[in-house]
């Protein structure tokens, strides 16, 4: 029988808690490298799915002792963590096992709502083991936002656990919102134990012998049938969905082996992130925190993939239209015709604890969804979609122009509603992000610099839209609306003393006169008078601002600017690619190259060339590596797909289906990329290959193969 005493567990091996995450849509992990998870007080370590820890505590043990890990690896298509390990000296009764006798090589991957696991015992020794492999396990079905360090005054009720006659072990909690969770344990051979606090095999190994065990981890919610499938017919079912779901994005190759890793790790971080709504495919923001439906992520998200998988932002605006509320309702910030920020579906929603289970809490969303539409159809010529979300499109302009500008002062700007809600809704949305020079926090109602911007970009695309519906007269008026808009804002929010935009205008209209990221963005869209370009390209790249690693979220000048902050002086890779394609559009592809080529060097010394959500904004120093920031999701959709903007950026890429051209202006390859290869790039029905080759002076461009009535314009 498995005792307390014997489920205690010695932390010396894992003093150095380094974390593995596994995902897979709804469904992710974070393991110790050897395959465990550990349980520590205010520790991510687990099993997720649908916003619940299922699997807060898994520990193996050979004869009471914790195993050697040798290595850990995962698959290049990030689909199975495989551990290797051995066992320590072990002293028995009457026996000892030498240190490395046995290896112990562990295997488990993801599918949704499930974590399969095989395990392979090997006897490398001339004699016989006796052997009793020890599987210590908890689930606490705690929230996400529980995990994340939010108290809760009551919880609900524990099951004891079951075996139900049956090969398994079932643990179970219904929850205050009266939705029953249970983790169930299917193993294969039957373990000689089975209690509620582990399981337990016994067995003789013979010289040179194998000894095999399956188990299959299921997370059910409310009786939810999942389908119990053996781990090679899973593992297969999985690479299939993979390879299904890499035909969509277009494959980049350079002769570069070791950048190529870094491309790779972004294409599969991105699929492993994919959801597969009933609209389509939508990207899921980040691991751990954010594995849900976020709108301004999977927005950036699909507009930083556009050229390359125009396929992600069809599923993005079908969904986001689906959800685009149509009431007005405090409780969630919900306003007719905005679209959602954020979508949840574990307890502590469900009982409103959160209001986050359908939660509109976002300035920029609306305005972004008509500029992804605007450039979706461009990029596509997909009319067909267009016409089926125009009524949308109508809608996020009905709230821009009567919800968003809440003074009607032609400004648009936020401020909660919800008792709950956010605080700051922008993309820096933690409550300290929005300050004047002397550190003051800013007083809602705040306007913000960007948005400004994404708002005239989102009349500038919705006219568009509106001439190739044949609606003229609302075309003609919403580019005046932008016109005029671009006059107020650069009145307003231009500060020559600083070279920069304003970062915001506070409730009395003062401007918070502090250099930020933020202005970088406007680059994104043509508001930016040309005049003021080079002066704010000169500010974004002082040494306050660029770290030598990227361009940080708040300048080294500004009072509440602090590295280590998670909005105040950190960079952000999806913040800087943005910053990078806008410098592009306005004729700085130096500059795009200078962060494309930060980027590069980050990645080099990242996890496994993974860019993550963030990182600290130290400066950059000689032979040492960039600091990390110690709670970002890792992978985070929109920073992996920063690396395809980035190529956008540098390559002065832009492609219109509409009237069948490919642009290429400026284009640049860094010096450590000589050649460049294109496949699979979706034009209509049909699909381009190209080949760029660096020379001294420039960069020559050869279309192997595109579309006959495609047209190539390249501008030196």
């Amino acid at each position: 029988m498995i005792t307390e005493k014997e489920k205690r567990y010695d932390i010396s091996p894992y003093v150095n808690l380094e974390k593995i995450v596994l995902n897979q849509a709804d469904t992710f992990g974070v393991f110790h490298p050897s395959g465990d998870i550990i349980y520590i007080s205010n520790g991510e370590q687990g099993l997720y799915h649908k916003d619940t820890r299922f699997i807060s505590h898994y520990i193996l043990k050979i004869n009471g002792f914790n195993p050697v890990l040798l290595g850990a690896s995962i698959g290049e298509s990030n689909e199975v963590l495989h551990s290797a390990l051995t066992n320590p000296k072990i002293k028995g009764t009457g026996s000892t096992i030498p240190a490395g006798t046995i290896s112990l090589n562990r295997s488990k991957f993801l599918q949704k709502g499930e974590c399969h696991e095989k395990i392979v015992l090997t006897n490398h020794s001339n004699e016989e083991c006796f052997l009793d492999i020890n599987f210590f396990i908890s689930s606490d079905f705690q929230d996400i936002f529980e995990v994340r360090g939010m108290e809760r005054e009551q919880k609900g009720n524990r099951y004891p656990f079951s075996t139900n006659g049956d090969n398994s072990l079932h643990l179970a909690y219904e929850g205050l919102d009266k939705v029953t969770r249970k983790t169930i344990l299917d193993f294969e051979p039957k373990p000689q134990i089975i209690a509620e606090n582990g399981f337990e095999y016994r067995f003789s190994l013979a010289p040179k012998a194998s000894f095999e065990i399956h188990i299959l981890m299921r997370f059910d919610i409310n009786g939810e049938i999942i389908e119990k499938k053996q781990y090679g017919e899973a593992l297969m079912g999985l690479m299939k969905n993979i390879n299904e779901t890499n035909q969509y994005l277009a494959e980049i190759t350079t002769n570069n082996e070791i950048f190529d890793h870094w491309i790779k790790r972004s294409k599969i971080d991105l699929i492993s992130l994919m959801n597969l709504t009933d609209f389509g495919y939508y990207p899921y923001a980040g691991v751990p925190w954010f594995n849900t439906t976020f709108g301004r992520d999977g927005i950036i998200t699909a507009f930083e993939m556009l050229w390359a998988a125009p396929a992600i932002a069809k599923g993005v605006l079908l969904y986001l239209a689906h959800t685009q509320s149509k009431t007005l309702d405090e409780r969630n910030d919900s306003e007719p015709g905005k679209i959602l920020h954020e979508a949840r579906s574990g307890e502590m929603v469900n009982t409103g604890e959160v209001p986050f289970k359908k939660y509109y809490g976002t300035i920029d969303a609306t305005p972004l969804f008509i500029i992804l539409a605007g450039k979706y159809f461009k990029r596509t010529g997909d009319f067909t979609l267009i016409k089926k979300i125009w009524d949308n499109i109508k809608a996020a302009l009905d709230w821009i122009d009567n919800y968003g500008d809440i003074d009607q002062d032609g400004f648009v700007e936020y401020q909660k509603r919800s008792e709950s809600g956010l605080v700051n809704q922008g993309w820096k949305d933690s409550n300290d992000s929005i300050s004047h020079e002397d550190g003051s926090l800013a007083e809602p109602p705040i306007v913000l610099c960007e948005v400004q911007a994404y708002v005239y970009e989102a009349k500038i695309q919705a006219g568009y839209l509106a001439q190739q519906l044949n609606d003229g007269e609302i075309a003609e008026s919403l580019v005046k609306e932008a016109e005029i808009l671009k006059e107020k804002f650069n009145k307003a929010f231009w500060d020559d003393r600083i070279g920069c935009y304003c970062l915001a205008l506070d409730a009395n209209k003062t401007p918070c006169k502090v250099i930020s990221s933020n202005a970088g963005q406007c680059l994104i869209t043509g508001i930016v008078k040309e005049e003021y370009v080079q002066r704010l390209t000169e500010t974004l790249f002082s040494k306050k601002m660029f770290s030598g690693w990227g361009i940080r979220t708040l300048s080294a000048n500004e009072v509440r600017y602090n590295p280590m902050s998670y909005h105040n002086g950190s960079i952000w890779p999806h913040d800087i690619a943005l910053i990078a394609y806008g410098l592009s559009k306005y004729g700085k592809s130096e500059y795009a190259l200078k962060i494309f080529k930060s980027l590069t060097d980050f990645s080099m010394f990242g996890d496994s060339f993974r860019l993550p959500e963030l990182f600290c904004g130290f400066d950059r120093v000689e032979g040492e590596g960039p600091i990390a920031y110690p709670v970002a999701c890792s992978p985070q959709a929109w920073s992996v797909a920063g690396l395809y903007m980035l190529f956008q950026s540098i390559l002065g890429l832009e492609i219109d289906a509409v009237n069948k051209v490919l642009h290429f202006k400026q284009t640049l390859l860094p010096d450590f990329i000589n050649a460049m290869t294109i496949r699979n790039l979706k034009l209509g029905d049909e699909s381009a290959h190209i080949e760029l080759v660096r020379h001294k002076t420039d960069v020559g461009i050869n279309i192997v193969s595109k579309g006959d009535d495609w047209e190539v314009i390249v501008i030196k």
